[in-house]
């Protein structure tokens, strides 16, 4: 299955903004998780094909 991640940096950007505005106490995990996220996907590229 290939999955374009530069088409799915926006959803989880948009996703992430609208989940801390509605909880803005989730800042900090949103920020977190989506860190890890591009972390992981630029030292392991090849997964996200």
């Amino acid at each position: 299955m290939y999955f374009n991640f530069v088409l799915l940096q926006p959803l989880i950007a948009l996703i992430a903004g609208i989940l801390i505005l509605i909880m803005p106490r989730l800042l900090n995990f949103i920020v977190a998780i989506y860190l890890i996220f591009v972390g992981l996907s630029g030292l392991f590229p090849h997964f996200m094909r």
